[in-house]
């Protein structure tokens, strides 16, 4: 008797089938399109600094292809590097870890799918607050668990209360999900916020993973505090941190991750059998931008608050839309609820997807819908772009919606 079951359906696994695709790829995939299509799109959806790497990393990438540095290197990472990283943590996040507590790998996610590799299994769960970067459930469910999604509001600052955590704990939590500077929100939790989230787990066995990507990109007071500096639950926090957004070495690929031994062994073992060792080249590019000048992070951070103090006063004065200030990252998160349920342009708004389509088709202006993000009230823009780009922007949304 045929079941009617496509090839996709009929061959492919339950936890593939179970994934999405990653919604910011495709906003930002859809925009390239129509841009070289010649259509003029102001694109506020690339998760990418608009800055180049800087000029002493490229050239540190440079020479490591004129010395002939083009050969396999140990899979965990070159010793420069690890010994880079750290410092870095040392320097930056007030963290003490040793070499052998750190791996290279091929990005930012990949130190996240090995790690929720290493620790989860069917049955277990995974805490995440939303709004959440898109990949964090897609890499739970991978490893055969469930994300189980704590929601938080524009009033509570996009941030995860403890009562909240509590509530969301079962006999059946393995892990944490905690990213601070948040994607997409910019929200960050303060020292005594943290503190307040790990209480809860004191006396629990789940392990806390700490997304740290944006560390560097704060503004004004803002300063993100790391659960791997309570003592307490040193031996459950492992860290995930990169290169890509501090620097602008997106496209470069070396991300670190730094816990405890057994795990980081774990993670080697998978990413072994995987990809192997990160870029040879980029990660001798990521030794000159861990140890090299920081005064640029500085300088680009100056602009990034810029654009931020920007985009917050242009889109609150847009009827039908509220915004918080972001703490950190370089992305807004505005409440559209105000738009939803109403018609523009022939079309009803029923959702942050009809809105971001009816912005990108009809004005050319690219976003991320919130449900890619578990905010489905919600659009995330990107302010990596120049100020003269973001007025473009804002004058198009402010159009859109008169």
């Amino acid at each position: 008797m045929s079941t009617n079951k496509s090839p996709g359906e009929k061959y492919l696994t339950r936890r593939v089938l179970s994934m999405q695709e990653s919604q910011t790829m495709k906003i930002t995939g859809l925009a390239k399109q129509m841009k070289a299509e010649g259509k003029d799109i102001v694109s506020l959806s690339a998760g990418e600094p608009d800055f180049p790497t800087p000029d002493f990393v490229a050239e540190a990438g440079i020479d490591a292809i004129r010395k002939g540095f083009t050969r396999y290197t140990a899979n965990a990472g070159i010793p420069e590097l690890k010994k880079a990283v750290v410092e870095k943590f040392k320097r930056d996040n007030d963290l003490e870890f040793t070499p052998d507590q750190i791996i290279i790998s091929n990005g930012g996610k990949q130190t996240l799918a090995n790690t929720l590799l290493a620790l989860c299994e069917e049955g277990d769960e995974v805490v995440i607050p939303a709004p959440f970067w898109v990949s964090f459930p897609e890499m739970v469910r991978l490893s055969g668990a469930e994300p189980i999604i704590v929601p938080t509001t524009l009033e509570s600052g996009y941030k995860m209360r403890p009562e909240q955590l509590e509530a969301a704990i079962t006999e059946r939590t393995k892990v944490l999900i905690l990213n601070s500077p948040s994607n997409p929100s910019g929200a960050v939790y303060s020292e005594n916020e943290v503190k307040e989230l790990m209480r809860v787990l004191e006396e629990r066995e789940i392990f806390v993973v700490s997304d740290e990507m944006y560390d560097q990109i704060v503004y004004g007071d803002a300063r993100p505090f790391s659960p791997a500096r309570i003592p307490e639950m040193r031996d459950r926090v492992i860290v995930s941190n990169g290169v890509s957004k501090t620097y602008a070495m997106t496209g470069w690929r070396i991300g670190f991750l730094a816990g405890p031994k057994w795990l980081i062994g774990a993670c080697g073992k998978i990413q072994s059998q995987t990809t192997s060792n990160a870029n040879s080249i980029a990660q001798m590019a990521a030794v000159a931008a861990l140890t090299g000048d920081q005064q640029i992070i500085e300088e680009r951070r100056e602009e990034f608050a810029k654009r931020r103090d920007y985009m917050y006063k242009a889109l609150n004065e847009i009827p039908g839309i509220n915004t918080t200030l972001p703490d950190g990252a370089f992305y807004i998160f505005p409440s559209i609820s105000g738009l939803l349920g109403k018609t523009y342009n022939g079309k009803e708004m029923k959702s942050s997807t009809d809105i971001a389509e009816y912005l990108l088709v009809d004005h050319y202006v690219a976003t991320v819908p919130g449900e890619a993000f578990g905010a489905p009230e919600n659009l995330r823009l990107s302010y990596a772009a120049s100020i003269s780009e973001l007025e473009e922007a804002v004058g198009r949304i402010g159009k859109a919606f008169s």
